[in-house]
């Protein structure tokens, strides 16, 4: 085995990650922790200048000595780390700067500086200190603090002699001092520096220390039993491990021991399990196999018992017209003398007990079609004609109920790979289900939708008397009826969900007592199921 596939090669490095990320984040949070003291002192001390130049000319300002104001701020402006110091009048308006070709220049309330107090539109001075404070890029790329000092219009300043403001001004002006944040970040970078080296030589002293461990207490006897395995693997039942140390892997060799005494009994018992199970489960997948053909012919043939009635008036229309008819063509005939106009009626009166017959083999060729068993007979077919002779084996059994019949099916056909014996018999159950929900009448719908480009949606809907909610979840469970004894299998609802579930579809209902019921089918075009097994 390579070096770099074994276990303890993985926990070191699973270590070494966990280690490197554990200084890499302390390392970070640090420099951070570092970067923003910096930065809060950094403000604190351009407030604290800005604060101090506006005190040391306060008097010099009660007096209007614009001489000794320049000269103070021109002086302070010349201390290090100090950009420039400005003054703002009301209008935005340079009346003092450091740089002498800015003065007289109108600052733009979207510029850094005004937009500290024009954010919103109107002139509102923060609350707090810190909002005073902004950092952008100069010119040369580096760094800048500035910290902006309102004026405001003390009682001192409305009421001096020699240029009284109004008292209702209540900003006179801004100081706007701006410091460099070159030598900030200078000594950041430096403290990064020493950090990450710091946290790099630690992380390579416990990796040592780690690999070490790992080495003796984890990879030598992992090897031993890496040994030892292949040992039982190529057949050697009488290999021990020797391994003295009283930790997990000590327990682990004692209990390899233990199970190689027993590897080989086991394994013999093992293959006559094997032998047992898979006669078993090949006994068992039979019989379901079996009992559930058995299911659906039950159903079936229950389906079949509710439409025997419906079925017998159904044919008992068109024979009793036809024998009518017969008994006519018989007086007929006895008569020997047949003109012209009785020879047409008679071929008339022919046509009609055609036509009844007919009616009367379809009747009997869609029962038989029902009828017939065949099962696992996968192909592409129209759903919307599946539907449809659906709809004609139960066609007087709506009308005898006084059941309305809607049918909501896209005119052009819609091909799904289907059983389709099955899925006209899932049809029929739910179809009679909801006919003898309506006892006194009602409504059946039956709608077919595309879902997508590869699904189709069935659904059932009737306006009979509902499903309580207690009900509901028990209805696809295998012989759960509320009907009367004797009136119904309970199995028409779970040989409904087996069908669905064998074409990988999905089936839902909803209902509500005395509003009627509506059955979901869901199913894909194309089921990814076995198509050659027998269902």
């Amino acid at each position: 085995m390579k070096i770099f596939q074994s276990l303890a090669f993985k926990l070191f490095i699973l270590i070494f990650i966990l280690i490197l990320g554990i200084t890499g984040i302390f390392s970070t949070l640090i420099i951070r922790w570092q970067t923003q003291k910096c930065l809060q002192i950094s403000m604190e001390n351009a407030l604290k200048t800005s604060d101090l130049i506006k005190r040391a000319t306060h008097y010099s300002m009660l007096h209007n000595r614009r001489d000794d104001i320049y000269q103070i701020i021109k002086m302070l402006g010349q201390q290090p780390g100090i950009e420039v110091i400005r003054i703002y009048n009301k209008r935005g308006e340079i009346t003092f700067s450091t740089i002498p070709h800015e003065v007289g220049k109108v600052m733009s309330v979207e510029s850094e500086a005004c937009n500290v107090c024009h954010r919103s539109g109107k002139i509102t001075v923060p609350a707090e200190a810190t909002q005073l404070t902004r950092i952008f890029h100069s010119t040369d790329g580096y760094e800048v603090l500035g910290a902006i000092n309102p004026i405001k219009n003390e009682e001192s300043c409305y009421n001096a002699n020699c240029h009284a403001h109004k008292k209702e001004q209540t900003i006179l002006g801004v100081f706007d001092v701006m410091i460099s944040l070159k030598d900030m970040r200078r000594n950041i970078e430096k403290l990064t520096k020493i950090q990450y080296a710091s946290g790099i030589a630690m992380l390579l002293i416990i990796s040592i220390f780690v690999l070490i461990f790992i080495w003796k207490f984890v990879n030598i006897p992992l090897r031993k039993l890496t040994y030892g395995t292949r040992e039982i693997m190529n057949g050697n039942l009488d290999f021990r491990l020797d391994l003295s140390s009283k930790d997990e892997i000590g327990l682990l060799a004692e209990s390899f021991n233990k199970m190689t005494e027993r590897l080989k009994q086991a394994h013999e018992e093992l293959l006559n399990w094997a032998k047992t199970l898979e006669q078993k489960v090949n006994e068992k997948t039979a019989e379901l196999q079996r009992a559930h053909a058995y299911m659906l012919q039950i159903e079936k043939m229950a389906s079949l018992g509710k439409l025997s009635a419906t079925v017998a008036h159904e044919l008992n229309n068109p024979l009793e017209g036809i024998l009518t008819y017969a008994k006519l063509l018989k007086r007929k005939l006895q008569n020997e003398k047949i003109n012209e106009d009785e020879k047409e009626e008679i071929l008339n009166e022919l046509s009609i007990i055609i036509d009844e017959t007919a009616r009367c083999g379809n009747i009997v060729k869609n029962l038989l079609l029902f009828s017939k068993q065949k099962v696992g007979e996968f192909k592409d077919e129209d759903i919307c004609q599946v539907i449809k002779r659906s709809v004609n084996l139960i066609s007087h059994h709506l009308q005898m109920n006084n059941v309305k019949l809607e049918l909501d099916i896209p005119e052009n056909p819609v091909f799904i790979f289907c059983d389709a014996q099955q899925i006209e018999q899932m049809l029929i159950a739910m179809e009679i289900n909801s006919i003898e929900a309506m006892p006194d009448g009602g409504t059946l719908k039956i709608e077919l939708k595309e879902i997508d480009s590869d699904k189709i949606q069935i659904k059932v809907i009737d306006t009979g008397v509902g499903i309580p909610e207690e009900i509901l979840p028990h209805i696809f469970e295998p012989f759960f009826t509320t009907k009367k004894e004797g009136k119904g299998t309970g199995l028409g609802l779970a040989v409904v969900y087996g069908i669905v579930e064998r074409h990988a579809g999905k089936i839902s209902v909803e209902s509500k007592v005395n509003h009627g019921t509506t059955f979901t089918v869901t199913l894909p075009k194309k089921p990814n199921i076995n198509y050659d097994e027998k269902i």
